[in-house]
């Protein structure tokens, strides 16, 4: 099983839209995959057909230790994943956290008992770098960086290249930079074009060769609680993350 964390603390780079289009993608290739929803906006929950005001239990339940992961999982009939949700309790759980013991490991102990249930768990971080993400970097063996070649991408990407190396070094030696991925990608803008190429220059093949497009079918999705895929699968977002799941599955970024 394989834990892939997908973190920006930049929000608006297209990090719930590639969780839950990742998540479609895989399992369109046969992969059993459990998102698990850990930004308190609960995007990706809607995003895969999931109302949040009808939640029973959400991730925020197993954090403050209510309850097991397997019992908040819920079933995308949308888009055939499968769920830990979040919805606005969430917030509160940075708060809630500060005085227990080993709270960065609460997460990973969680995702522990459900390790031969799921090839992949895909965990949507908020866009911001505290204690939730920490859990995420702790429980995750990698982490995707969804980023938008624009001007400020490369300054906000050192940040959180530096927490992830301190993560690394001081709770979880096993995680590593899975790949970062160009998103929102308009080849008709000169800059977003110079930005991709420093990325490419600056971190090699750890760039994955898939680009994911502005795209009005990826945009349009969510508010029909759907994975592009399953929204107009012939739309260039749909086939882009397909070629992403596909990278990912072969892990030919990697290669030198």
């Amino acid at each position: 099983m394989k834990t892939i964390a997908i973190s920006n603390q930049k929000g608006g780079v297209g990090k719930t839209t590639t969780t839950v289009n990742l998540a479609a993608s895989l399992v369109s290739m046969k992969k059993k995959v459990l998102l698990i929803d850990l930004d308190p906006q609960g995007n990706a929950t809607s995003g895969g057909g999931i109302n949040k005001s009808h939640i029973q239990h959400s991730i925020y339940d197993v954090l403050i230790g209510e309850i097991s992961l397997e019992n908040t999982i819920l079933h995308s009939k949308e888009s055939f994943f499968d769920i830990s949700p979040a919805n606005q309790d969430l917030a509160g759980a940075e708060i809630d956290l500060v005085g227990i013991k080993n709270r960065e490991y609460i997460l990973k102990n969680a995702i522990g008992a459900l390790k031969q249930n799921y090839d992949y768990i895909l965990i949507d971080c908020p866009p911001t770098l505290n204690l939730l993400t920490v859990n995420a970097l702790v429980a995750a063996t990698a982490v995707l960086i969804p980023m938008q070649c624009e001007y400020y991408a490369l300054e906000g990407l050192s940040d959180l290249v530096g927490t992830i190396k301190r993560v690394k070094k001081q709770l979880n030696p096993a995680i590593e930079i899975e790949g970062l991925l160009r998103t929102l990608f308009d080849k008709r803008n000169t800059l977003a074009q110079q930005v991709s190429d420093e990325l490419s220059s600056h971190f090699g093949s750890k760039v994955y060769k898939t680009i994911i497009p502005r795209n009005v079918r990826l945009a349009e999705a969510p508010s029909h609680g759907k994975a592009a895929l399953f929204y107009d699968k012939s739309s260039k977002g749909a086939k882009a993350y397909l070629a992403l799941a596909e990278e990912i599955l072969k892990g030919t970024h990697n290669e030198k």
